[in-house]
């Protein structure tokens, strides 16, 4: 096989496992944008140091070992993280992460040793977890309890002891333990439940009727709304109803279509002002149900409704209907 044509074939290799190590990189950063930049770069460095490897360790492993660091060099470039997560208004990196992309990462013939991307371990509230964890506990977090991989791999990963790697790992899990939110073991990992379904298409009726009291029906009473990157945090019914009254009466005309992200019902906002000829993409609202009822919600600009495969603009004829990616 000549240099060029082995050239090509570890390239393909390599390629075959970018959604997954965009995942891995989103776990770490929580940002979307960041994972793309953050794969950009891995993928660069395996190139340059591809005669380095060996093939005494799995290209898998090696990609992810260099992913790992290509993280650990942007979060310490960075001096960014968080110190506590009452809300998400605290870590105004946070961005979305569709569904459908995530089902990218799901294992295939040719990659049997991906994982499928559970909710627990992708959930907006888990993202927002991780960004006070130290980075390297961070890593060995989602090496061990996202990946499952052995210690001894860990170990490798971080270039380390097993030992630090097992001390750094119980200190993340202490942590977290103190910041996600309670009855996390019974959220579903699978298909939305009906449940699910039907409130986002009550919460997607409310609001393009602009019926604040339907969506204050459907919500729970102590309702939390935050919108990364803005420092906005709004809490309890009380407060948010009158807010979503004078929402509704600044007379723009709203188009909502259903889809998924961090496997969350989401709902993908398009408004109309007045004196306008098309709804133009506005938000992303991404909903926490317990209970029964939507407990919080994560409002994000549009910048990522390409990645949603979402259009930026509705047409007035044909605004209504969904018919979109992970609907």
């Amino acid at each position: 096989m000549t240099a060029t044509a082995d050239e090509a074939a570890f390239a393909g290799l390599a390629e075959r496992h970018r959604r997954e190590l965009h995942v891995h990189c989103y776990r770490m950063l929580a940002s979307f944008d960041e994972a793309e930049d953050a794969v950009q770069e891995t993928m660069l460095r395996a190139w340059r140091s591809r005669h380095s490897f060996d093939g005494s360790s799995l290209l898998r492993a090696w990609l992810y070992r260099i992913a790992t660091n290509v993280c650990l060099d942007a979060i310490r470039s960075r001096s960014r993280r968080a110190t506590v997560t009452n809300s998400r208004a605290e870590v105004p990196w946070l961005q979305p992460y569709p569904d459908a992309l995530l089902d990218e990462a799901a294992p295939t013939a040719e990659q049997p040793d991906a994982q499928v991307v559970e909710r627990e371990t992708i959930e907006l509230a888990f993202l927002a977890a991780m960004q006070v964890l130290p980075p390297r506990q961070r890593a060995a977090l989602i090496a061990r309890d996202v990946l499952g991989w052995p210690a001894s791999d860990t170990a490798t990963l971080l270039e380390t002891s097993v030992a630090a790697t097992n001390s750094a790992l119980q200190r993340a899990r202490s942590t977290m333990q103190e910041h996600l939110p309670a009855r996390r073991a019974e959220w579903s990992a699978g298909e939305p439940t009906d449940e699910e379904r039907a409130l986002l298409a009550g919460f997607i009726d409310a609001h393009e009727r602009g019926d604040a009291a339907a969506a204050v029906a459907i919500a729970a009473r102590d309702l939390r709304i935050t919108m990364p990157p803005y420092p906005y945090l709004y809490e309890g019914i009380e407060v948010i109803g009158p807010l979503l009254e004078r929402a509704f009466e600044d007379g723009s005309e709203w188009r909502l279509l259903p889809t998924r992200a961090n496997r969350m019902p989401t709902a993908a906002s398009y408004q109309r002002l007045p004196g306008d000829t098309e709804f133009r993409a506005f938000k992303f609202d991404v909903l926490r149900i317990v209970d029964g009822r939507i407990a919080e919600i994560t409002t994000f600009g549009p910048s990522l409704f390409p990645a949603f495969g979402l259009p930026p603009t509705l047409d007035p004829e044909g605004a209504h209907g969904s018919g979109v990616p992970g609907a």
